[in-house]
């Protein structure tokens, strides 16, 4: 794989760090957080402490000042090399952090924002509803005046929130008003009103907790309304292109990972009395999955160093998502045959990389979504 140059020495400390990281505070805890379903609060606290979070954070609110993505897809690599799919520190500072660092007030990125990279407060976004999906214009989700006159009301339900257990603060996006008047809501666990629902018994990410939340005439100030109260949408539109892309790192971080346990594998497994890797169909196999994997590695390490020149497009961003996720999915089930029937057992990791795999093509916006932003932009 050809990426001489992409990072530099500061950006290999910081993968040094994550690496210890990994090794000494998430690895012993995996099968702990397998038995609980959930991946423990303690760790965020533990990633915080080592300046793990959030690192392109202002210094201001504790962060490093690394306003560099490739410092998060370090990070993304080596949780996807340990097999770690439920600590969610990408969601966490790639994803929900930049809308308080974007859009927030000083009061909001000094009460939340520094919290968020010491680990304090764990993140989570609330959009997904029952019955819309990826139709973002379709929310039923609700908020009115309050009879104070000084905040907002929140009514409503949402599905399928990532980090919903453990969230300590969640940005929900609920509708204000006709068309795209939507606001997005600082709402915090624990507030009169918000109620977690089930954790969603999933296919694959399984130590990643997803929930259901439900509203119930949830007081929000104005002082925790994110950007104007009608102004959610286009925001939301504005950060869907920084989730793709996280989504198509994570993707072909991933299958990077998979392929690299199955050429292992392949070596040491027996058939016939030779290895594996000695037939010419299984060479011919990985060598498709290297090139398909460093064909969409170079596309993603562009797509990064356009995100850091502001300069990264949605539909970019939807190529990025669409190709990688499903080189992931095809990967997986690959790689997976290859290991026979011990592939198909929950305690082989290949087993785990390929539940959690199904799900790339869906959220963050569907294949189908993203075939949509992409031929828009070629004006069919």
């Amino acid at each position: 794989m050809i990426r001489n140059g992409y990072f530099d020495e500061a950006h290999e400390a910081y993968r040094t760090a994550w690496r210890g990281f990994i090794e000494h505070e998430v690895v012993p805890r995996q099968d702990g957080w397998a038995r609980e379903g959930i991946v423990g609060k303690d760790v965020w606290r533990l990633a915080g402490a080592r300046n793990l979070l959030c690192p392109w954070a202002d210094p201001a609110y504790g962060g490093l000042g690394l306003a560099d993505l490739r410092y998060e897809q370090i990070m993304i690599e080596e949780l996807a090399d340990a097999g770690e799919s439920g600590f969610a520190a990408p969601l966490h500072s790639c994803v929900v952090a930049p809308y308080l660092a974007e859009f927030g007030t000083e009061d909001q990125k000094a009460r939340h924002l520094t919290r968020a990279v010491s680990g304090e407060t764990v993140l989570a976004i609330a959009i997904t509803e029952p019955g819309t999906g990826s139709d973002v214009a379709a929310l039923r989700t609700h908020a009115v005046r309050a009879p104070d006159g000084d905040g907002w009301l929140l009514n409503g339900a949402k599905t399928f929130i990532s980090s919903g257990v453990n969230a300590d603060l969640v940005i929900v996006a609920a509708r204000t008003g006709e068309g795209h008047a939507i606001g997005l809501f600082l709402v915090a666990a624990g507030t009169p009103g918000f109620t977690l629902g089930r954790k969603l018994d999933k296919l694959g990410l399984r130590t990643w907790d997803t929930a259901e939340l439900f509203f119930d005439d949830v007081y929000v100030p104005d002082a925790d309304v994110l950007g104007g109260p009608d102004q959610g949408f286009a925001l939301l539109m504005r950060q869907f292109a920084l989730e793709r892309l996280v989504v198509a790192m994570g993707a072909v971080a991933e299958a990077g990972a998979a392929l690299r346990e199955t050429i292992a594998h392949t070596k040491q497994r027996t058939a016939f009395g030779r290895p594996l890797a000695r037939f010419q169909d299984t060479r011919f196999r990985l060598a498709a999955m290297r090139a398909g994997i460093s064909s969409a590695q170079a596309f993603v390490d562009t797509c990064v160093l356009a995100h850091n020149q502001g300069l990264l497009t949605a539909d970019q961003a939807a190529e990025a998502k669409l190709v990688t996720t499903e080189l992931q999915g095809e990967v997986v089930d690959d790689c997976l045959q290859m290991f026979g029937g011990s592939g198909y057992l929950w305690e082989s990791p290949i087993c785990r990389r390929y539940a959690d795999a199904r799900v790339q093509r869906i959220y963050g916006g569907t294949s189908e979504i993203m075939k949509e932003i992409i031929s828009r932009a070629m004006d069919l």
